[in-house]
């Protein structure tokens, strides 16, 4: 396979960073990541997009048997003897290591928010009348803040070769917003606050290529949802 390729690396990295990229793809993915830098431009790049959604997320405070578990794997390594010993120890203060910098990170990113941030709302966009033959569920994550939203099909759309599916925010009053088009097979990513911050649900409509050419739905809309605070 191609990996230098960057729609193909794009859509790997996608499915890496939203967490649908699973077992041994998944394994085969992080070992390819050391060799190829065009599947960690991705990487970062869709890291980077999904920031705001990640900072919607909860922090969790460790509980007190946490700490005492790693206290005893602490003084059990110590009295590890011999070789074996030794690159047990290795690796357990590796392993801790890493957790202390995702720690470090995290609370990096804690400090840093200046005011306590909303759960995300997840969305369920079901197939309108109008789907027909093409029934999928497209799922929207809009981030506490309404800064961010991934919008993903749990099955691919077929679509015909001429026709896209196209994203819209639906206020509370007034006509739909476009938020862009979105893809029929993986996870699209909308980064527009100004149409995000008041909507009350999402809908999706078929368009010609490059979406409606009215700023307003010109095909069927195929999928809705609606949610409310």
């Amino acid at each position: 396979m191609d990996y230098s390729r960057r729609d193909r690396a794009d859509a790997l990295a996608a499915d890496y960073v939203t967490g649908t990229l699973r077992g041994a793809a998944r394994r085969r993915f992080e070992a390819l990541l050391a060799v190829h830098p065009t599947l960690r431009d991705a990487v970062q790049a869709w890291q980077a997009r999904l920031m705001p959604m990640t900072l919607s997320v909860e922090p969790v405070e460790p509980s007190p048997q946490v700490w005492q578990r790693i206290e005893a794997r602490i003084h059990q390594a110590a009295a590890e003897p011999g070789p074996t010993g030794r690159w047990q120890r290795l690796a357990f203060w590796r392993g801790l290591a890493g957790v202390a910098s995702a720690a470090s990170l995290a609370m990096a990113v804690l400090v840093a928010l200046p005011d306590p941030v909303l759960p995300p709302i997840v969305v369920v966009l079901n197939p309108t009348d109008a789907a027909g033959a093409a029934p999928s569920t497209i799922i929207a994550s809009l981030s506490g803040d309404r800064r961010a939203l991934v919008a993903r099909p749990l099955q691919t759309v077929a679509l015909q070769p001429d026709r896209v599916l196209e994203l819209w925010a639906l206020p509370a009053e007034g006509a739909p917003r476009s938020l862009g088009l979105i893809s029929a097979s993986s996870a699209t990513v909308v980064s527009r606050r100004d149409a995000l911050h008041d909507a009350t649900g999402f809908a999706v409509s078929l368009e010609p290529p490059g979406g409606s050419p009215t700023g307003a739905p010109t095909g069927p809309v195929l999928y809705a949802g609606k949610f409310t605070l």
